[in-house]
C-alpha cells in the first residue's frame, strides 16, 4: 500500500460518509488571508497489553493500523492518540513494559510529530506516574497552522475529574486566545454527560465546556467510548473516535457495558482511525478501517 494517495485509499478501502462539522465555519475568513490547509490523524483506545475473545488479534492491530497511516501519501501534518495506550493493570512494571512497548511500536510511523495523551487505563492507577516517565505532560496546549490545540487530562484523577488546578490552566490558556481563534480540544472522556452509569463523562467537563463556550470556534475530539459518535453542546462539537482494540455497544442500548463480541465473518468490524482535514473554514472527518476485509 506504500504510496497511496489517501483520496485513492479511500476508494479501494471502500470507504463511505464524510462527516462535516461546523466548529471552524466561522474560520473561512482566516483561510481566505492566507492560513495552511492541513490534515491529521487521530487514533484512540489502542488497549496495548490486552488480551480476549473480543480481538483474538490484539498483538496485531495496531501494527496493522501503523501500516495503514503509513500507507496515507501525503503523510499527515501530525498524529495524535486520544489515550488508553495500553490496558489497565495492577502491576506497575507490568505498565511500564507496556508504555514501553507502545512507544517502540508507534516509533514505527512515518509520520515523526506525535502527540499523545493518557486514558485511565494508562493512569488512574498511579495518577499518570508512569505515563509521565514515559511522554512528559498528561495536559499541554500547541498551535498548528492557526489552529490552538489543548490536550486534557480527565483520566489521571480516578475519581474521572479534570481538577481545580488544571481548570485554572485551561482557563489562563484560553484568555490568550481571540474570542474568534479556532480552538481544538483533545481529550480521552467525554467532557459532556453522555452516559455517566458506563463512565462515559467527565464529573467536572462542566466547567471546562463553561470555559470553552465563549469561544466561537471550538471543537473536541475525544476517545473512550469506542465508538464513532457525535453531539453538540451549543455551539461546541465533539466528536468520539472509534477504537483499536474492539467496540462497545452504542450508549444505554444494553443493561450492562461489555465488548462487542468479535465476529470471525467481518472481523475488524467497528474498528478504525480517522482523518480530520481543517480546509475551507470546517474539519472534515474521514473514517478508515484498521485493515481492508
Amino acid at each position: 500500500m506504500q504510496g497511496i494517495d489517501r483520496r485513492q485509499f479511500l476508494k479501494v478501502a471502500g470507504l463511505g460518509g464524510l462527516v462535516f462539522a461546523s466548529g471552524l465555519a466561522r474560520g473561512a475568513e482566516t483561510y481566505a488571508s492566507g492560513a495552511d490547509e492541513f490534515f491529521f490523524v487521530q487514533l484512540s483506545d489502542t488497549h496495548w497489553g490486552f488480551q480476549g475473545a473480543p480481538n483474538p488479534d490484539a498483538a496485531g492491530t495496531l501494527p496493522k493500523a501503523i501500516a495503514a497511516v503509513n500507507a496515507l501519501d501525503p503523510q499527515p501534518d501530525f498524529i495524535v492518540f486520544t489515550g488508553d495506550l495500553t490496558h489497565t493493570t495492577d502491576d506497575g512494571a507490568e505498565r511500564r513494559r507496556r508504555l514501553t512497548q507502545f512507544k517502540e511500536l508507534i516509533s514505527g510511523l512515518r509520520t515523526k510529530e506525535i502527540r499523545l495523551m493518557p486514558g485511565e487505563h494508562d493512569a488512574s492507577l498511579d495518577n499518570g506516574e508512569a505515563y509521565r516517565e514515559f511522554f512528559g505532560p498528561t495536559h499541554y496546549s500547541f498551535a498548528h497552522k492557526g489552529v490552538h490545540f489543548i490536550a486534557l487530562d480527565n483520566v489521571s484523577d480516578p475519581a474521572g475529574r479534570i481538577g481545580d488546578e488544571q481548570l485554572a490552566w485551561l482557563a489562563a490558556d484560553l484568555a490568550k486566545q481571540p474570542r474568534d481563534s479556532r480552538i481544538v480540544v483533545l481529550t480521552h472522556r467525554p467532557l459532556f454527560p453522555l452516559y455517566p452509569q458506563w463512565d462515559w463523562a467527565t464529573r467536572d467537563g462542566d466547567k471546562a465546556i463553561e470555559l470553552l463556550m465563549p469561544h466561537r470556534n471550538a471543537t473536541v475530539f475525544y476517545g473512550h467510548i469506542h465508538q464513532e459518535h457525535h453531539f453538540k453542546t451549543a455551539h461546541i462539537e465533539h466528536h468520539a473516535a472509534k477504537s483499536l482494540i474492539f467496540p462497545q455497544p452504542a450508549p444505554g442500548s444494553v443493561p450492562k457495558r461489555a465488548p462487542v463480541a468479535w465476529d470471525p465473518a467481518q472481523p475488524y468490524r467497528g474498528l478504525g482511525f480517522r482523518q480530520i482535514e481543517a480546509e475551507r473554514g470546517e474539519y472534515k472527518l474521514t473514517e478508515f478501517p484498521v485493515v481492508r476485509v
